[in-house]
């Protein structure tokens, strides 16, 4: 099936991960960051933690065929329209939305990967009170990170002035949270968010 963006782009999906790149830490073994998270959100689920799941994109099919009556092949389809961000849902009460990212890069995080329809979503979110932040996987160190999304709106707001075009990985790791990665849950970012959102720390 071929899927386009609204521009007429085609989709290309993530390649499937070879057994390579299963070398890192035990817990992600391979996984990419979309997977490990909705492992985690299986997991919040199933222990009546949170509710979180990931925002489904709208799809406008264009083409279809129909090998038999009872069965449909969709052959082409386009992103309907642009989505916001990621996952949304409520935790203890309070809407909780947030976009989740991953580089290659080594020192710093580029502001590319966001779009400005995102950054307005979050300012609307962070408006009312949601909780909402970014979630980042520097994926050559397998370090995943959780950051406010109010530093992201800083580099953001400062980058449409002439500022730099990324976020520094040291900025990141002084102002951000480093967030543990284990099994069950893979990325245990509700640990992180009770913490900055709430004042709690686990005993």
């Amino acid at each position: 099936m071929t899927i386009r963006y609204p521009n007429g782009k085609s989709y290309i999906p993530k390649q499937p991960v070879t057994s390579s790149s299963k070398s890192h830490q035990y817990a992600n073994r391979g996984m990419t960051l979309e997977e490990d998270l909705n492992y985690t959100n299986t997991y919040y689920l199933s222990q009546g933690i949170a509710v979180i799941h990931k925002k489904p994109t709208p799809l406008q099919i264009v083409k279809v065929d129909y090998p038999k009556r009872s069965a449909a092949v969709i052959k082409e389809a386009y992103f309907k329209q642009a989505s916001t961000t990621d996952y949304n849902g409520v935790y203890r009460g309070r809407y909780i939305d947030f976009e989740a990212k991953e580089t290659k890069n080594k020192q710093s995080f580029p502001l590319n990967n966001f779009h400005a329809h995102q950054i307005d979503h979050m300012k609307h979110v962070k408006a009312q009170n949601g909780i909402c932040f970014v979630i980042v996987r520097f994926s050559l160190y397998d370090e995943v990170y959780l950051l406010d999304c109010s530093h992201l709106f800083h580099y953001w707001d400062q980058q449409l002035k002439g500022g730099r075009k990324s976020i520094p990985k040291s900025f990141i790791e002084q102002t951000g949270m480093l967030i543990k990665i284990g099994l069950h849950p893979r990325i245990d970012y509700i640990g992180i968010v009770d913490k900055i959102y709430f004042n709690e720390t686990k005993n």
